[in-house]
C-alpha cells in the first residue's frame, strides 16, 4: 500500500481510557513502521481534544496519576517507550495542545486520508465518533454508525442475535428508572426469568467495568446499583459454567474468521483485574477444541458479524457449555495491542500484526468508496 496520512483517535471519556492508550500506541508504531504519516488525535477523560506534538504521551502522563491497580499499565508503558524512542529519532519534541470539548480540531479537518478509531466503550465504540467522521466524509476503520451502536449496546445486540437465530444466554433487561421505581418487582422478574447465580452488567460498557457476579437474591440490589452508576440500561444474564472462547473477524461484505482462542484464568470470573493484570489470564491459541466445535465457532462468528452489519473488524466472544456453543457478545473495536487476543488470533491464522493493520486501512477505504455508489 502507498504511504498515507492516517489519523489515529484514542483516549476518550469511557472507563476504558487506559486500554485505548495501549491499543493506539501499538497501532501508531505499526503504521509508522510501514511508512505512513500518523496524525495522533487524543481525547481526554473530560472530552478535551489533545492534539499536536505527542498527545499519546500527554494523556498517558495524565492517566498515570489515577491508574487503578490491575490495568493495562505495562502495555501502555512499553508501547509509549517504543514510540518515544521513535519520535526522538526524528526530533519531534513539540508539546501537545488542548482544544475544548465540542470543537473539531484542525487535525480532523485537513489532510487525513483515513482514520483509525482506537476508542473503546461509550463515546468511541458506540457510533458517536463514527457519525462525526461520516459528516466529515472521512474513511475510517471499523463498523459504521448503526453497527457500532448496536455492538456497544448489549441489549440491542442480543435482540438482533435472537432475530438471526443465534444461540445466546438467557437474559432480561432493566432500566435504571424502572429499578428505582419498582425494585421488588424487578427483583422478582430477574429471579423468575434468569435465576441465580447471574451476572449484572451495564448495557453500554466493556472491559468488565461495572459488572458484578450475583450468587443470590440478597446480593442483587448492590449489583444493580453498581451497574446503574454506569448506564441507564442494565442487562442481567444467567451465569454460565462454561469455557470462554473468542474468534476474530476481518472484512466487509465477505468477512473471514480466524482460528478460535480460549481465555483461561484462575479467578471466579473474567473481571477487569483478571483481564489487565499481567499473569492473571492467558489466551490459548488455537483453542484446544474439536474440529467440529472450531467450525461451529467460526460459522457463528461470521453470522454474528453479519447480524449487526459490522465492517472491518470485530471480535466475537463465546461460551462453550458442554458441547453447546453460545454467542456472548461482539466487540467492534476490540483491544488492539500486538499481544491482544484479536491480533494473536490473526497471527495464528497467518496474518501478522503489521499486515493486519494495513488490511484494515484497505478495508476502510474500500468501504468508503462503495458507500459513494457504483
Amino acid at each position: 500500500m502507498a504511504p498515507r496520512r492516517v489519523g489515529v483517535i484514542f483516549g476518550g471519556r469511557s472507563g476504558e481510557h487506559e486500554v485505548s492508550l495501549a491499543s493506539a500506541a501499538s497501532v501508531i508504531a505499526a503504521l509508522e513502521q510501514s511508512g505512513h504519516t500518523v496524525v495522533p488525535i487524543g481525547i481526554a477523560r473530560d472530552g478535551r481534544w489533545v492534539v499536536g506534538g505527542d498527545p499519546l504521551r500527554a494523556l498517558a502522563d495524565e492517566a498515570r496519576v489515577a491508574l487503578p491497580s490491575g490495568d493495562a499499565t505495562g502495555s501502555v508503558k512499553k508501547a509509549l517507550a517504543d514510540r518515544a524512542e521513535a519520535r526522538a529519532r526524528v526530533g519531534d519534541t513539540a508539546l501537545a495542545r488542548n482544544e475544548p470539548a465540542g470543537s473539531v480540531p484542525t487535525e480532523l479537518r485537513h489532510g487525513l486520508e483515513v482514520v483509525v478509531i482506537m476508542l473503546h466503550g461509550p463515546y468511541g465504540e458506540d457510533g458517536t465518533i463514527q457519525g462525526m467522521l461520516e459528516l466529515a466524509d472521512l474513511p475510517y476503520v471499523g463498523a459504521g454508525v448503526a453497527a457500532s451502536a448496536v455492538g456497544m449496546d448489549k441489549a440491542l445486540m442480543k435482540s438482533l442475535f435472537q432475530s438471526a437465530g443465534l444461540p445466546i444466554v438467557e437474559h432480561t433487561v432493566v432500566l435504571r428508572s424502572e429499578w428505582r421505581a419498582r425494585p421488588q418487582a424487578v427483583a422478582r422478574r430477574i429471579a423468575e426469568t434468569v435465576g441465580f447465580p447471574c451476572f449484572v452488567k451495564p448495557c453500554n460498557l466493556g472491559s468488565s467495568v461495572g459488572i458484578s457476579k450475583v450468587p443470590s437474591a440478597a446480593a442483587l440490589p448492590a449489583a444493580v446499583d453498581e451497574a446503574a452508576r454506569h448506564d441507564r440500561k442494565i442487562i442481567v444474564e444467567r451465569a454460565v459454567r462454561a469455557r470462554e472462547l473468542e474468534v476474530s473477524v476481518l472484512g466487509n461484505d465477505a468477512p473471514i474468521a480466524s482460528v478460535p482462542g480460549e481465555i483461561r484464568y484462575d479467578g471466579d470470573w473474567y473481571d477487569y483485574a483478571t483481564k489487565y493484570t499481567e499473569g492473571q489470564a492467558a489466551v490459548v491459541v488455537p483453542a484446544p477444541v474439536s474440529p467440529a466445535i472450531t467450525a461451529r465457532l467460526r460459522e457463528l462468528a461470521l453470522e454474528a458479524f453479519r447480524a449487526i452489519d459490522a465492517a472491518g473488524m470485530a471480535r466475537v466472544d463465546f461460551f462453550l457449555e458442554g458441547d453447546r456453543v453460545l454467542v456472548n457478545e461482539i466487540n467492534t473495536i476490540p483491544g488492539f495491542t500486538a499481544t491482544s487476543a484479536y491480533a494473536r488470533l490473526w497471527e495464528a491464522s497467518g496474518l501478522e500484526y503489521g499486515a493486519l493493520v494495513e488490511r484494515l486501512i484497505e478495508l476502510a477505504i474500500e468501504r468508503h468508496r462503495e458507500k459513494g455508489g457504483p
